[in-house]
């Protein structure tokens, strides 16, 4: 063997070394630990959020449940910030993202993503004060109108892009955001269509009109760190075995077409 195909030999072995550490790496860091820690932030109806005894409930949590279950570990769920959330994955805070969040390319960048679970987009609640006016997201894009949004979140996004003439706000979080559509203090309030419909029924019957047809294309999806295709593997098999065997359905139907979960939460 001469120099030159020496040198090639010890980079494959190399490559082939290296791949295999990043290839193992979260699924046996779970092994080990005994233990599948979660990232969320627990604001999110009904993909996560804390009941009246302080636990975390929801979509999400019911599939990290059953993804624990199958792995043969304990559950810790990390409740997270949503602007911090990708950053704490990405040193180790957690396993995973399992917190409804939308598979964009810019986030694509940074994280990987298992197959999408879900599809959704976003939503508007108006104002009844303006509501005979506003029949799509067309009619909002007014200076006249202000438009609210989750701060870091594709409603902001779709907001800027979409209805970039009318004055925007920001807020930290959903729930102050349908309040003030609520109280009048703002004309709409853009966010995804599983919260919105379920944000309406509890808080604003009566005083919004929700325009339940989506307007984006959103896939939610698992996100996790580059770099590791085994545990990428695993999480789409996982997805095809629940999505074929009735347990997504079921999980399904109790958080989205069913209502029961609002009592743990009132």
């Amino acid at each position: 063997m001469n120099r030159f195909f020496k040198v090639c030999a010890a980079m494959m072995v190399a490559m082939v070394v290296s791949t295999g550490v990043a290839m193992a790496g979260t699924l046996d860091d779970i092994a080990k630990r005994k233990t599948l820690r979660v990232g969320m932030e627990p604001g999110y109806m009904p993909f996560e959020l804390t009941n009246q005894k302080g636990e975390i409930i929801g979509f999400d949590v019911d599939m990290a449940k059953r993804m624990a279950k199958a792995m043969g570990v304990e559950l810790e769920l990390v409740s997270t910030a949503w602007d911090g959330i990708i950053p704490a994955l990405l040193t180790d805070k957690f396993d995973i993202i399992m917190s409804g969040m939308t598979l964009t390319q810019q986030r694509n960048m940074t994280i990987n993503f298992a197959s999408p679970y879900i599809e959704i987009g976003q939503s508007i609640i108006v104002s009844n004060k303006i509501a005979a006016d506003i029949k799509s997201y067309k009619d909002l894009n007014d200076p006249k109108y202000t438009v609210a949004s989750k701060l870091g979140t594709t409603g902001e996004q779709a907001t800027k892009r979409m209805i970039s003439k009318a004055k925007y706000v920001s807020f930290e979080t959903e729930q102050e955001g349908v309040l003030e559509v609520v109280n009048g203090k703002v004309d709409a309030f853009i966010y995804d269509m599983p919260y919105n419909t379920v944000a309406v029924g509890q808080r604003g019957q009566g005083k919004v009109t929700h325009l339940d047809k989506a307007f984006t294309f959103e896939p939610l999806a698992w996100g996790i760190r580059k770099g590791d295709p085994d545990f990428l593997n695993w999480l789409n098999n996982f997805m095809y075995q629940v999505k074929n065997d009735g347990t997504y359905d079921k999980i399904y139907q109790k958080w989205f077409q069913s209502d029961t979960w609002l009592k743990e939460i009132q």
